[in-house]
């Protein structure tokens, strides 16, 4: 049988593997950029057992199973003297770990290197691993890293067994107390069990208790939402929820708002370096004609990523690839970034040319920042609402001739033009910001959900017809805070918590 030889990418260094090891085994040629990212700098101790690192999963789902040789500054390592700890508690000595019987190795999981024995001072490093790991074959990675001589610097105290356990949080309690001279009276009056917070919060001590008010109800003509709703809006400001209830209630009298999603994206950017302009737009054009695979290794990540486009926006000698992924119930912040970098890590081994440099986001996906890019192309929900006013509520409810609003709207639209806000209208942050925190919302993403562009037109019969375009509305009914117990309470008043809401509703 004849062997064909692939012209580039990895399946010609799986061929080289297979012929040059006669049929042996195959080993993938992983990237030392991104092979490197597998390391957890800063991790390396020296400990009361020995001396510790940590390893955690950054490319995908994959299968540990076992060194066959660490060399810590030029001193190779006895293999009975190296054990393996998992998240979850357990440990493996390297005899126990094959590729017969391996080590469940996930995205995201982290496995503890600890070497007996051993103590290392302070200052810099070299640590040298050659394991094994399934799908990816016999890898080799070499790092330094640095243990530095801080000293007794302060710290919060907390407890490596169980951080959200009654006595951890008494234990900072009293560490407030002590620092401080403040005794807490309502920080840590909460009604549900602290270790729902876990994955949430760290270190937790209680809760920030915000007033609640329910604005509304506001009707609405949604695609899937249809009737009244009443809002909960958490905040400080007084006459916010009196303000927005006076807005809804113009609302309902003028039949309720319609409300339309357009586009549904979250964006994750990576960015490749090469040596000049025409190699990185070589690279972008291999790209746009393997995009078919590129999506299948990003979605095979997660049940829920489906990749819809890559954009592209090329400067100097950089490709910058706007990764854009519905993301189901979820925000997706960190689902498509662990999409995005198993697709960038196919992207690196299979693409023929040189790769000077990449990193995984080069801020072209304006995480959690306000942009012209998210105006145009969306981040989040792109959903507009949109109610035509009769005369009579506008004048009697209101206090202003439809005339003189729709005018102010045009005067508007120049201010903003000129001082290059965000919006053209009324500001949404403060309302934003409100439902976000009793929703439990990812609170920074005001920063881009802030953004509106609003349009006013008055009709013949002197009503006004006004929408408003949220083009980056990132929100989630699954995920982050929306599992916490107040929070959850509020989706349900929205119809949207993930467990008794409609599915369709929460999309």
């Amino acid at each position: 049988m004849v062997i064909p030889t692939p012209d580039s990418g990895i399946l010609k260094r799986v061929y080289a593997n297979l012929v040059g090891s006669g049929g042996s085994f195959v080993s993938l040629d992983v990237p030392d950029k991104v092979l490197k990212r597998l390391y957890t700098y800063g991790s390396l101790k020296d400990t009361d057992r020995g001396v510790e690192f940590e390893v955690k999963n950054r490319l995908q789902d994959a299968k540990f199973a076992g060194i066959s040789r660490l060399i810590i500054n030029d001193r190779e390592i006895a293999p009975k003297r190296v054990h393996l700890e998992t998240a979850d508690g357990k440990t493996f000595g390297l005899d126990e770990v094959s590729e017969n019987d391996p080590i469940q190795f996930p995205v995201g999981r982290t496995v503890t290197v600890v070497v007996e024995d051993m103590e290392v001072p302070a200052g810099d490093h070299e640590i040298s691993v050659e394991f094994t790991a399934k799908p990816f074959g016999d890898l080799s990675l070499k790092i330094g890293d640095t243990i530095r001589d801080e000293g007794q610097l302060p710290s919060i105290p907390r407890d490596a067994e169980d951080n959200y356990s009654e006595a951890a949080i008494e234990m900072r309690h009293e560490y407030i107390e002590e620092e401080t001279g403040v005794e807490l009276e309502h920080v840590p009056e909460f009604s549900f069990d602290a270790a729902r917070g876990e994955g949430n919060v760290e270190n937790f001590i209680g809760v920030a208790q915000m007033p609640l008010g329910l604005a509304g109800p506001v009707k609405v003509d949604g695609e899937h939402a249809d009737g009244y709703y009443p809002i909960p809006l958490a905040t400080t400001e007084g006459t916010l929820v009196a303000s927005y209830s006076r807005g809804m209630k113009a609302i309902n009298m003028s039949g309720g708002a319609t409300a339309t999603v357009t586009d549904d994206k979250m964006n994750r950017a990576p960015v490749f370096v090469f040596e000049d302009a025409r190699s990185a737009r070589d690279f972008r054009d291999w790209v746009f004609e393997h995009y078919d695979t590129i999506k299948q290794q990003a979605e095979e990540t997660s049940s829920v990523a489906e990749l819809v486009e890559i954009e592209d926006y090329m400067t100097n000698n950089f490709a910058h690839l706007r990764f854009g992924y519905r993301t189901g119930d979820a925000a997706g912040q960190n689902m498509v970034g662990k999409a995005t970098f198993a697709a960038c890590n196919w992207i690196l081994q299979e693409y023929p040319g040189y790769v000077e440099n990449f990193y995984l986001d080069g801020n072209t996906s304006t995480d959690k920042k306000a942009s012209a890019v998210n105006t145009m192309m969306t981040r989040g929900k792109r959903v507009t609402a949109e109610v035509t006013l009769d005369e009579d509520t506008c004048i009697h409810h209101l206090g202003a001739e439809p005339e003189s609003l729709d005018h102010h709207g045009k005067i508007a639209t120049l201010g903003a033009l000129m001082v290059d806000g965000q919006t053209n209208g009324a500001h949404p942050a403060n309302g934003l910001a409100s439902l976000f925190i009793a929703c439990g919302q990812d609170e920074a993403n005001v920063a881009e959900s802030h953004a509106a562009i609003v349009n006013t037109t008055l009709l013949q019969d002197n009503s006004l017809h006004i929408s408003v375009t949220i083009p980056s509305l990132i929100v989630a009914t699954y995920g982050g805070g929306t599992g916490m117990a107040t929070q959850e309470e509020c989706l349900a008043m929205l119809d949207c918590d993930a467990v008794t809401g409609r599915p369709e509703a929460r999309s």
